[in-house]
């Protein structure tokens, strides 16, 4: 199974860019490779099962079915019902994550597919490059500083009451053996002190726990789920001086091939009083999740 990537992220609000990749009859609007696009059978272009049908400037008609559309998650998907390519079994899927530093969004433009043995490798390159990569640049071009709606905005991975998105200077590979190690936050959050792991657990086993101390407080945090394939892992407090309940968090990375850089997301979630957590869902984005991000990417800056 091939599989092709590409990922940008876009001067814009989340909101805005939705707007316009969310019509699944618009790609002449913003990619320079399709020249017309119709919906078959009259059906509006957010029906799931819908076909859409289009040209490439030489005259090649492609048909794409829409599999999925997310409203609440700024994505869908798609597949090849008359493919642009000799591939099989192709499935494509488009996301938009927003990101909390600024009014910009990171577009991920992937598809998985079976390439003839004798090809291999021939339109990874053509899908992630000629495709994807070339038509989110024009789509950044398209969009480029559409202001704010006005309003509430769209908080994040749900459910989440503190989502923290945040462009990190490194490629992916470098940022992920930073935090990856569950005991090693100590070196990336000026706040945290005396951090290991209990009963000589390795840090990389699920179920170990952390115990440190941030700032006077002592915490015990268990990991749930790690994931070299997702560049991802989860946590669960145990221990906590704070006033919540079941409190549940997880790190994602996410690779930005545009600039090789890397965007990281940052969600927790848990159970306390509403006036509590006036005081605790701003600390934990700033003081805890932002503040990890921005000294990760001092130290790398200071490693150029």
């Amino acid at each position: 199974m091939a599989r092709a990537y590409a990922s940008r992220i876009i001067p814009a609000p989340v909101e805005a860019v939705w707007a316009l990749v969310r019509d699944f009859n618009a790609l002449p609007e913003w990619h320079p490779a399709i020249v017309d696009s119709v919906i078959e059978e009259g059906l509006d272009a957010d029906v799931v099962g819908c076909v859409r049908a289009f040209h490439l400037g030489d005259g090649t008609l492609v048909r794409e079915r829409l599999l999925e559309l997310d409203d609440s998650r700024y994505a869908f998907a798609y597949n090849f019902e008359t493919p642009a390519f000799p591939v099989e079994n192709y499935e494509a899927r488009f996301t938009l994550i927003p990101l909390t530093t600024g009014e910009e969004t990171l577009a991920i433009w992937e598809a998985s597919f079976d390439e003839a043995p004798e090809e291999a490798g021939k339109y990874v390159d053509v899908v992630s490059n000629g495709v994807f990569a070339t038509g989110l640049a024009a789509l950044a071009e398209k969009v480029a500083g559409i202001p704010s709606p006005q309003g509430a905005r769209w908080q994040g991975l749900r459910p989440a009451k503190v989502y923290c998105a945040s462009r990190i200077n490194a490629p992916l590979a470098t940022a992920w053996a930073a935090v990856r190690d569950f005991a090693g936050m100590v070196d990336w959050h000026p706040d945290i002190h005396r951090m290991n792991m209990l009963d000589g657990a390795r840090s990389d086993k699920v179920g170990g726990v952390r115990d440190f101390l941030f700032g006077e407080g002592q915490l015990h945090e268990q990991l749930t789920y790690l994931s070299d394939r997702d560049t991802a892992f989860r946590y669960k407090i145990n221990l906590s001086p704070m006033p919540w309940l079941n409190y549940h968090a997880g790190l994602r990375l996410y690779r930005v091939t545009a600039d090789d850089t890397t965007l990281a997301v940052w969600t927790a979630d848990w159970v306390a009083t509403p006036q509590d957590d006036l005081a605790l869902i701003p600390t934990v984005h700033e003081n805890v999740f932002q503040l990890a991000f921005d000294t990760l990417n001092a130290r790398f800056d200071n490693a150029a």
